[in-house]
């Protein structure tokens, strides 16, 4: 069977510096319409969620756009929702409603060794004997395709932020740029192709290839030191993928995107190439950050 990560094990450097840069909701605006239009009617819908709907939706907003969790793999924040957020609503407790819990597919989201996407699970699925365990994989499988069939028709048109196409042309000039993404391959290229940016880069690494701090191990083995290495994006999972690989990490802050480009393009950039971005600066940008995303809702 082909390796998915096939293309980023064959990258060859051509610059000394890499920049690796998250997609949804950090290079492009995509996050909001993605899991308040996409994700979130199909998991009302698939999971049987229907009378505590407007639950549903403020425990999927906030784990995956306010909350600690935002950036997350879509199986992992849908099985916080099932198992912790949503039956601690007040909403869903006053009603009395029974939240699926769907034991065995939240075991594979949470067997480390799972490859959390659509091959993945069909994989899951082919290997079940169990016919619950086949039919609970089976409905988050119907979930996923559904979610990436109403993104390739309702996520059109959406622009990236204000000063990333600028940051690109001017981090091109001086070192390699790669997508680091949780995204389907087939929706980041297609994004990235539609807004002019896909040029600047040399590989879009999305959840097929494996999960970021895969991503950023692949290319911080050998291709390029670890100290000229920078990862962007705008949720803990980035910072941590970069912690995990001892890469240097930017955040693209929730809320203030636009203004954390233009510090990129106007500053940050230069003192990652320069090597003064690492220290004490880089700790304020990751102190600032940390403060924007809570751990817990406030019902």
């Amino acid at each position: 069977m082909p390796d998915p990560a096939q293309k980023l094990r064959d990258l060859q450097p051509t610059k000394e510096y890499l920049v690796a840069i998250d997609s949804d909701g950090c290079a492009i605006d995509a996050m909001g319409i993605k899991h308040r239009e996409c994700f979130c009617p199909w998991m009302i819908g698939c999971f049987g969620l229907q009378p505590v709907a407007a639950a549903a939706r403020e425990c999927k907003e906030f784990a995956d756009l306010f909350s600690k969790t935002r950036g997350a793999n879509r199986h992992k924040t849908l099985v916080r929702i099932l198992t912790e957020l949503l039956p601690s609503h007040p909403e869903v407790i006053e009603a009395g409603f029974e939240v699926p819990q769907l034991a065995h597919y939240c075991k594979w989201v949470n067997d480390p060794d799972s490859l959390l996407s659509n091959d993945g699970l069909q994989k899951a699925i082919d290997e079940a004997t169990d016919p619950q365990a086949k039919a609970q994989l089976q409905t988050a499988m119907d979930w996923s395709i559904k979610v990436n069939q109403t993104i390739g028709e309702i996520v059109k048109g959406v622009p990236p932020f204000l000063y990333v196409l600028d940051s690109l042309k001017k981090a091109s000039q001086k070192a390699d740029i790669i997508v680091c993404s949780a995204t389907p391959c087939e929706a980041l290229e297609r994004e990235w192709a539609e807004h002019g940016l896909a040029p600047y880069v040399l590989v879009i690494a999305g959840q097929e290839m494996g999960q970021k701090a895969e991503h950023l191990e692949i290319v911080s083995n050998g291709k390029y030191a670890k100290d000229k290495i920078i990862m962007l994006g705008d949720a803990l999972g980035d910072m941590n993928a970069a912690k995990d690989n001892n890469v240097l990490y930017y955040p693209i802050n929730p809320g203030d995107e636009n203004a954390s480009w233009k510090r990129f393009l106007d500053e940050v950039f230069d003192k990652f190439i320069q090597g003064t971005y690492t220290g004490d600066y880089e700790t304020k940008m990751i102190a600032e950050f940390e403060s924007i995303l809570p751990e817990n809702p406030n019902w």
